[in-house]
């Protein structure tokens, strides 16, 4: 099969030829019809992820059909068209993950590939309403979302929601997510363009957070927010904590801009806040966001589609942080 191969920190991808996979009892192997990028793939072509061994195959998101199965009783699997489920062996506390939880593509191998390999239990039905481009931009960040904003936030419906750093996957499937749960969505950014285009999408209003005021700015417009979901961290949290609403949850699965040092003590408490971290998400979750996408009809927002061949220009289109939506990779025919 070609596969995108990393062999090392700080080096390219390159389009090798490796065995097919195989699959053992309990797995499945998926001729992938596409993929999907994420930050961690680029992190770990930085050496800035844990657990770094090479050579690797990158890739967390996918979507196509199952081609082979390691044991005949999952041969019902053979020939459907799926979507894989990125988190391996989160394990049985829905509250956190197990310590041996993995990701798919770092250090299995994963999705910028023709085939990948998985366990059975990580194949589901991909969506019918969506292309295999918007099924593969879904589940890590559609799983990601999920959590943060139904697990961890209990959102309710009538709440002000606030989403920062708009324009990444996981942020804009939580303003849909949002949105189709009946929440008012606000969102931050720094591009006037992407506040527009999350405000076409179903967004009530935002602020860019390059303006000296924009906690002012969003006051005006929402007085204070009930959730707010982050990945950013950073000094700007604090500034999270002024617009939240008393008894409000601020829920962050990142921490882009590193850490949280100017964070007052008694904002929090004396607001009664709730200050939540999140990541990925259990398998029960990932069905439940699957029905919650069915149900809804939702459809992920793809940026920009790039061929396999193209892989080392997808990650440079990621580090430039111009993407609105999910930056996929388009594998086969």
């Amino acid at each position: 099969m070609l596969a995108l191969t990393i062999d090392g920190v700080h080096q390219p991808l390159q389009l090798k030829e490796l065995p097919d996979p195989q699959p053992a009892d309990g797995e499945a192997v998926v001729r992938l019809r596409a993929a999907a990028l994420n930050h961690r793939d680029v992190w770990i072509q930085k050496g800035q992820y844990a657990g770094l061994r090479y050579p690797a195959v990158l890739g967390s998101d996918g979507a196509g059909v199952v081609s082979s199965v390691g044991n005949p009783q999952h041969a019902d699997w053979l020939g459907r068209e799926v979507i894989v489920n990125p988190g391996l062996g989160w394990g049985d506390n829905p509250h956190a993950q197990a310590a041996s939880f993995t990701i798919l593509g770092m250090p299995e191998n994963g999705t910028f590939a023709e085939y990948v390999k998985v366990p059975v239990q990580n194949l589901y039905a991909k969506p019918p309403h969506l292309s295999w481009e918007q099924a593969a931009a879904l589940p890590l960040a559609g799983l990601t979302g999920y959590r943060a904003l139904f697990s961890r936030a209990a959102v309710r419906p009538g709440e002000k929601v606030l989403v920062t750093g708009v324009g990444g996957g996981v942020a804009l499937l939580v303003l849909q997510f949002a949105a189709a749960a009946g929440a008012t969505v606000y969102v931050t950014s720094g591009s006037d363009e992407k506040i527009q285009q999350a405000v076409a999408m179903g967004a009530a209003g935002g602020a860019n957070y390059n303006h000296p005021d924009w906690p002012g700015q969003l006051k005006q417009q929402a007085g204070a927010f009930d959730v707010i979901v982050d990945s950013a961290a950073g000094d700007g949290f604090a500034q999270l904590v002024d617009v939240a609403a008393g008894g409000g949850r601020i829920v962050f699965y990142g921490g882009t801009r590193g850490a949280i040092n100017n964070l007052v003590p008694g904002r929090v408490f004396w607001k009664q806040l709730s200050v939540l971290g999140s990541t990925m998400g259990s398998d029960a979750e990932f069905a439940a966001m699957v029905d919650f996408v069915n149900e809804k009809k939702l459809v992920p927002v793809v940026s920009r589609v790039f061929s396999l061949q193209e892989g080392n220009a997808a990650l440079e289109f990621m580090k430039s942080s111009s993407q609105f939506g999910k930056i996929v990779l388009r594998i086969g025919s």
